[in-house]
């Protein structure tokens, strides 16, 4: 996966929805490519989140409560939502196969917070529409 397609599965995540291409851009550049080996648990339930992942290629398992619920892929995403609190991880995720993934932490996301006026704002809009979204589909 090359960075430009990486800019672009970061445009699809809901949470940067209404981010610039520069901002993305930014936040692109904090993110770190890293391969990791089939059987690696990525994330675990019940644990704090502290990073996002994008996966580049492979295939991860996605269990709750110890039930596999969701196969990701290449350019699937996840943990978008530990960038913004460390909140339990409401599953786990163990790489099927080997994978290369580009992750972002927290911290690092704070700097480009911090460095950029405005992308907070930007960010609150991202998940005003995703919240506004969820609420049209849940009412009868």
């Amino acid at each position: 996966m090359t960075q430009r397609d990486y800019l672009d599965h970061l445009a699809e995540v809901p949470l940067f929805a209404a981010c610039a291409r520069n901002d993305l851009k930014l936040i692109a550049r904090r993110a770190e490519n890293v391969h990791v080996s089939k059987g690696k648990e990525l994330v675990t339930e019940g644990k704090p989140g502290h990073e996002f992942f994008v996966i580049a290629s492979g295939q991860a398992g996605v269990k709750r409560k110890g039930k596999k619920i969701a196969t990701l892929k290449k350019g699937d995403y996840f943990g978008e939502l530990a960038l913004l609190d460390r909140a339990p991880r409401n599953a786990t995720v163990v790489a099927e196969t080997e994978m290369e993934l580009f992750i972002l932490g927290q911290r690092e996301f704070s700097g480009v917070l911090d460095e950029v006026p405005g992308l907070g704002h930007k960010l609150l809009a991202g998940m005003a529409r995703r919240l506004r979204e969820h609420d049209a589909k849940s009412v009868h």
